[in-house]
């Protein structure tokens, strides 16, 4: 796709099919595998080609409307809650006379199935390239809904290459959550923490087998929350 004029119409004025379809593309994988570096570097890449992007994120770590990588490089970011029409989000920039050509959308997971139906829209009826990013399954190991949504609508769903490994040196699939040093195995789905250690709430990538088990590894404490804590 080469990089469109700017007095290309409004995506509404060309009206479905009136635009070559877009792609819809899934990367994913666990916390610490990079995702959002990949999104951000893809960003650069677009935006040094005569692309212009809209960047949407959802409950980043660091409670700021931006993505936020763990290498350090952070771009501003539009906040997405449940209520928001990604398509009506689109229109209203190219009213403003503001382009888009793709979007960008990190913590995917957090995006309500009816809005994936919307990125698969924007794809389709207005040629806009959507690239998501986000963590297939939930602290439990359940699939987050939008996940769930991305995985079947998707053109290609691309797992991180960038293995994370579990303390004992199996491939690292799974979110554990940790509580006070102790794996949780009821709570809210939703709890945003990062991978630091030091913090009474934070996550550890474990493999299935030490998942299950709750097992945090030797050098700390083993044990798992009770099912009905």
């Amino acid at each position: 796709m080469s990089a469109p004029d700017p007095a290309t119409p409004l995506p509404d004025q060309l009206g479905a099919g009136g635009e070559a379809p877009g792609v819809l593309k899934f990367f994913y994988g666990p916390m610490d595998c990079g995702k959002s570096t990949l999104a951000l570097q893809l960003d650069h890449n677009r935006g040094k080609a005569g692309f212009r992007g809209l960047l949407l994120t959802r409950y980043d770590r660091s409670a700021i409307p931006q993505i936020s990588s763990r290498v350090g490089i952070v771009k501003p970011a539009t906040e997405v809650d449940d209520r928001e029409d990604l398509a009506e989000l689109v229109g209203r920039s190219w009213a403003a006379g503001v382009r888009v050509d793709y979007l960008i959308v990190d913590e995917a997971q957090f995006f309500t199935p009816a809005q994936v139906e919307q990125m698969a829209q924007l794809a389709d009826d207005s040629g806009i390239d959507v690239y998501a990013f986000g963590i297939a399954t939930d602290f439990l190991g359940n699939l987050f809904p939008g996940s769930a949504r991305l995985f079947e609508l998707a053109d290609e769903s691309v797992p991180l290459q960038v293995e994370v490994l579990c303390w004992c040196g199996r491939p690292g699939r799974f979110n554990a959550r940790v509580v006070d040093g102790v794996v949780a195995k009821s709570g809210a789905r939703v709890v945003v923490a990062d991978t630091e250690a030091a913090a009474a709430v934070h996550y550890k990538v474990l493999c299935r087998r030490h998942h299950r088990q709750g097992d945090l590894g030797p050098t700390a404490g083993a044990g798992t929350f009770p099912l009905d804590s």
